[in-house]
């Protein structure tokens, strides 16, 4: 049967145990305010965490992006995301880029049986990517994102009494591959279109003969089109379809055997080409995995922007459910953003989540509003 989950990501994901789910996460306050829309945005620095592909078409030759986010700040006052991120610009075609997601859990207090103190401990989780994108043309681009996973959330054993099984940390190694495609009509407003698939990868474990678990391989698709109303005046509207491409858990009698779904106990492979239709419930079941992020930004005289946006997830699922707002400045070469998540459902742990984003675009044109 399934099992209902509090995730890191602030889900209470019905499904097998996956790993690792801040990857997942928004990073950033610019399309943390778009309801979590950015596949198809603009490119900026940023792009590394939604679309690597898109880093191919910044205009400015380097940029360097932090943010950071108090994250479930009404469940434990000291968990937080940080997020570095820095591309640069080979020639007119290629483009590198490097980001580095940490999530610190906050420091917890370890007793022993008799509840002696044994000091505190603080668990955390890392990520470290390198991208490399290819513009074919003036319109299309691809790329193509390694990346190693570090888990540290376990200092001691974890098994049953008289088990020699002990925690160690996980690791795990990833890739992303993306495609990016705009196209400028009328007077210069754009269409764009893109696609990410991200984390697919090794499963983890945290323990040397323990059980492996899947990593949060995810499917990301959207579309944004900009209105170029005057010389001072962009409007931007984006929408983002993503999925998480690992196998649903089956339905199961008392006896264990299946009647509804199928085996998730499956490679990395096929737990990706099953996740499209192994949801117990049939067609129906499958549309509950998807989620939906409508997003809107305008753009004043290229210097202050206003966003917002909604995310929707099922129910029966993930069962994430929020209004998103946010601004932005930009002065020189800098830029500023900021996003506040509203939770629709009561006594969420992502209500009143903020997010604080500067960057920096160094040797040409930042387009980020364009």
């Amino acid at each position: 049967m399934a099992i209902a989950q509090t995730s890191t990501d602030g889900s209470t994901f019905r499904g097998s145990r996956v790993e690792v789910p801040f990857l997942n996460i928004t990073p950033d306050s610019r399309s943390g305010a778009m309801g979590e829309a950015g596949v198809a945005l603009s490119p900026d620095v940023n792009a590394s965490f939604w679309n690597p592909s898109k880093l191919a078409f910044l205009e400015s030759n380097d940029a360097v992006s932090l943010s950071y986010s108090p994250w479930l700040r009404h469940l434990v006052p000291d968990i937080s995301l940080s997020y570095l991120s820095y591309a640069h610009k080979l020639d007119e075609r290629n483009t590198l880029g490097a980001s580095l997601r940490y999530f610190n859990y906050g420091s917890l207090q370890l007793n022993d049986d008799q509840s002696n103190s044994q000091g505190t401990y603080t668990p955390s989780e890392f990520s470290f990517d390198v991208t490399f994108a290819r513009k074919f043309g003036d319109n299309f681009s691809l790329g193509l994102t390694g990346r190693y996973i570090h888990s540290s959330i376990s200092s001691i054993s974890f098994a049953t009494p008289g088990s020699s099984q002990t925690g160690k940390p996980g690791n795990a190694f990833a890739a992303d591959a993306s495609m990016f495609y705009k196209n400028t009509y009328g007077d210069d407003n754009s269409f764009a279109f893109g696609v990410n698939i991200s984390n697919i990868g090794t499963k983890i474990s945290y323990s040397d003969n323990g059980p492996k678990y899947f990593i949060p391989t995810n499917l990301r698709f959207g579309a944004a089109n900009t209105w170029k109303l005057d010389d001072d005046n962009l409007i931007t509207v984006a929408f983002d379809i993503n999925k998480q491409l690992t196998p649903s858990p089956p339905v199961r009698d008392s006896n264990g055997v299946i009647i509804s779904g199928k085996n998730d106990d499956v490679s990395v492979p096929a737990g990706i080409f099953q996740s499209f239709g192994d949801a117990p419930g049939g067609f129906n079941g499958e549309l509950k995995e998807y989620s939906f992020s409508p997003g809107a930004e305008y753009w004043y005289n290229n210097q202050f922007a206003i966003r917002a946006g909604y995310h929707y997830e099922n129910p029966s699922t993930s069962d994430r459910r929020y209004v998103t707002l946010g601004f932005g400045v930009k002065y020189d070469v800098f830029n500023f953003d900021f996003s506040y998540l509203a939770a629709s459902q009561q006594n969420s742990p992502l209500a009143n989540t903020l997010r604080f984003t500067l960057s920096a675009n160094f040797g040409g044109t930042s387009n980020v509003s364009k």
